[in-house]
């Protein structure tokens, strides 16, 4: 049975880059898995992207070698096994702001008697390159259960909500903790309050030894939080890799003197 090389990754404390999957292109994932990601991320939360394209994408990710991962549009048990039985090496939870919905995330990951997973279904072993016997018998080593940190009020109660057996990292969705700390008139915190956030979880994260993730917009982004100590990085998606090199393109060109006008008889 094939190893959960990102998991193996996360637990000797190195990071691991990937990106997010959120136009439901199976063309686009089997291209991608290529380029040489450690995981590629599946978006169902926000996303158009149904089930049996999810599946999909999900079988040419491993078949390229690649760790298929996806976000669960929520952390309930129905959301979890679907994925996890077509395939996926791991859900990323989002919104997890109680000890109840991690409990509930990290149980519906494994097996009894650690969790309460149900035993079915038939890709899972195919993408791990298994039979289903050698699957159901090493599935609760290799699954990720990723949560996502994306709210202060999480924050603050750190330790109670993640503090517990099953977490394998921490994931901040930026763009969702900055929300959660707009003031009463809707403004958004400066830079240095997000920042101050940011490492207060990275130190929670340290002290309970899970490793710490966040989304980033850039190389030179990605490089500060690796150096920072963050190990599970996400860059931009395949959308937004696309828009910002067309964005440069017609941006370089559109002043440009065509050949007519610059053209010297």
């Amino acid at each position: 049975m094939k190893r959960n090389r990102v998991k193996q990754l996360l637990r000797t404390g190195q990071p691991v880059i990937g990106t997010w999957l959120s136009l439901g292109s199976i063309v686009a994932a089997r291209f991608l898995a290529r380029i040489g990601f450690d995981y590629l991320t599946v978006d169902v939360e926000h996303t158009l992207a149904g089930m049996e394209t999810t599946t999909h994408m999900l079988a040419a990710i491993a078949d390229a070698g690649c760790v298929p991962l996806v976000r669960v549009p929520a952390g309930r048990h129905d959301h979890i096994k679907r994925m996890l039985d077509n395939g996926a090496y791991g859900v990323v939870v989002p919104m997890v702001n109680t000890p109840e919905q991690a409990r509930e995330a990290t149980l519906a990951c494994r097996y009894p008697p650690r969790g309460n997973r149900s035993v079915g279904g038939s890709v899972h072993a195919l993408n791990f390159e298994a039979t289903p016997a050698e699957y159901y018998a090493a599935a609760d080593e290799e699954i990720l259960c990723i949560l996502q940190c994306e709210h202060i009020e999480a924050v603050r109660r750190f330790d109670t909500v993640f503090g517990h057996e099953g977490v394998d990292a921490i994931f901040v969705g930026p763009n969702d903790l900055a929300a959660s700390l707009r003031d009463r008139e809707g403004r958004s915190p400066s830079p240095q309050a997000l920042e101050e956030v940011l490492a207060e979880i990275l130190q929670c994260c340290r002290r309970l030894s899970i490793p710490a993730g966040i989304h980033t917009f850039s190389i030179d982004e990605a490089r500060q939080r690796i150096a920072q100590g963050w190990q599970f990085i996400a860059i931009n998606s395949e959308l937004r890799f696309m828009m910002e090199t067309a964005r440069q393109v017609v941006e370089a060109l559109r002043d440009y003197p065509c050949a007519q006008e610059t053209a010297r008889y």
